[in-house]
């Protein structure tokens, strides 16, 4: 009797227990999982707000970074292009000074004033422009010789800035090979005038 009376005892105990070890289980998941799992919430927020406020960060994400603009193709300072540029410059600028230099008188009877002829200001120019334009031509023929098609016609700009050119250092030629006689001024001025249009159509 006495032990059947422990046997109801220690059930009816642990009976009364039961529930309250269920409950205090139940409590424990509900509180462990929402707290496993709001850490790892927070966890992943706060490490997303970090991975976005870290500059270092975006530079080695995958975003895809702006290639550096490409630097721009520089001709060089000197070519034969550009020398047959400046050539032709220098021949416009020296027929304009050429022009405006004071003249000697063309009538020379005594040795000395062929000589003064010669030697003055206004010869010593135009020999220059003539120099430099036939200069001009030749470094003309040599850079851009491969420009000139007979095919593309006559009033090609590339075909017109040749013959141009190449007929205005003939006629500077010729003038200050005839200076001083008369006419040899207007000869000159027509082929400065002819280096001018060669010049314009190209620039």
């Amino acid at each position: 009797m006495k032990c059947n009376i422990r046997f109801i005892v220690a059930a009816s105990a642990f009976l009364i227990a039961l529930p309250g070890v269920v409950y205090a289980g139940d409590a424990v998941r509900d509180i462990a999982i929402p707290s496993i799992t709001s850490a790892y919430t927070n966890g992943s927020k706060s490490y997303m707000l970090a991975l976005n406020d870290d500059p270092s960060s975006q530079k080695n994400g995958n975003a895809i970074q702006p290639s550096p603009q490409a630097a721009e193709f520089e001709p060089p300072m000197f070519s034969r292009s550009n020398a047959h540029k400046y050539l032709g410059l220098s021949t416009l600028a020296l027929v304009v000074a050429t022009a405006l230099a004071p003249k000697p008188e063309e009538d020379a009877t005594t040795q000395a004033q062929l000589d003064e002829q010669k030697s003055s200001t206004h010869a010593k120019l135009g020999r220059a422009a003539a120099t430099l334009a036939a200069a001009t031509v030749t470094s003309g023929l040599l850079a851009h010789w491969d420009d000139f098609h007979l095919e593309d016609g006559w009033a090609d700009p590339d075909n017109m800035h040749a013959m141009l050119g190449t007929a205005g250092a003939l006629a500077m030629l010729y003038a200050v090979s005839k200076a001083p006689a008369e006419g040899h001024a207007g000869m000159g001025m027509a082929g400065g005038i002819a280096m001018g249009g060669a010049i314009k159509l190209t620039w």
